[in-house]
């Protein structure tokens, strides 16, 4: 099984500010507070978090098997 890698460099899609940040490793994070314009940002429809959505790696539970948080 390959590594599951907890940093992410998240884009903020209104100001293009980007940050590398560390994801919760067993847990999706639903939403994220840009730090340069506080923008709340909130998952794209059909994503289950904001580093699926805008993040350069997806959460580690997509990372793992490829399911959301609390898919069945």
């Amino acid at each position: 099984m390959a590594e599951i890698i907890l940093q992410s460099r998240i884009t903020c899609p209104i100001c293009g500010h980007e940050k590398t940040e560390t994801m919760p490793g067993d847990a999706c994070q639903y939403f994220y507070e840009c730090e340069a314009c506080h923008e709340l940002l909130k998952p794209k429809a059909g994503d289950c978090c904001v580093f699926c959505s805008f993040g350069t790696v997806p959460c580690p539970p997509i990372q793992k098997d490829g399911q959301c948080c609390g898919s069945d």
